[in-house]
């Protein structure tokens, strides 16, 4: 195996499945893991990068306890790649809902935004990437909900903390006595 495919697959072990496996051992619900994914998912692809970390913490801040806030950052962290090919798809969406005239992607598209030519329609773009997220992430929300849900069953029962001494005793005070009496 070659040696960037290793590095690649230590790297991904290190930085999203050792994670996971620590969020599924410390016994979280998995309502609570399937509705942190389905926030961290419809809110890691909006289409404004930079600011889904954001957008993200504000979320841990309003629903506190409701979400699990290790497992909405994980999945922002992994959904970015998903959020970059989501732009494209998100524009065009608004674009149909809106009505509004087409950006071009073409090469010199980049050009005219650098040199400040193109900063109408860029901003109309972006307004437009904006509606297609909105207009798609209540979708994003429900099916990763209904998807992660079960999965997330089956995960947390196979990795549950295993009960601990104290629990597997039903022993009170009073039969401890009783049996050291009886020595």
């Amino acid at each position: 195996m070659p040696i960037w495919k290793l590095s690649l697959m230590s790297w991904l072990h290190k930085k999203i499945a050792d994670p996971l496996l620590q969020i599924l051992k410390k016994g979280a619900e998995p309502r609570q893991l399937a509705f942190s994914t389905a926030v961290g998912i419809a809110l890691g692809v909006f289409p404004i990068f930079g600011v889904t970390v954001f957008l993200c913490a504000v979320a841990i801040a309003i629903l506190r306890e409701r979400c699990h806030a290790p497992t909405i950052m994980l999945v922002n962290f992994v959904v970015t790649p998903l959020e970059l090919s989501l732009v494209i798809p998100f524009l065009r969406l608004g674009e149909s809902i809106s009505g509004g005239a087409h950006f071009p992607l073409t090469k010199d598209a980049l050009k005219l935004v650098a040199t400040g030519q193109a900063s109408s329609e860029l901003l109309l773009a972006v307004l437009h990437a904006l509606i297609g997220w909105f207009v798609a992430s209540p979708f994003l929300f429900g099916t990763t909900y209904f998807v992660s849900f079960p999965c997330f069953k089956l995960l947390v029962q196979k990795f549950k903390p295993p009960a601990s001494p104290k629990q597997s005793l039903d022993l009170d005070a009073s039969d401890i006595k009783i049996k050291v009496r009886d020595l």
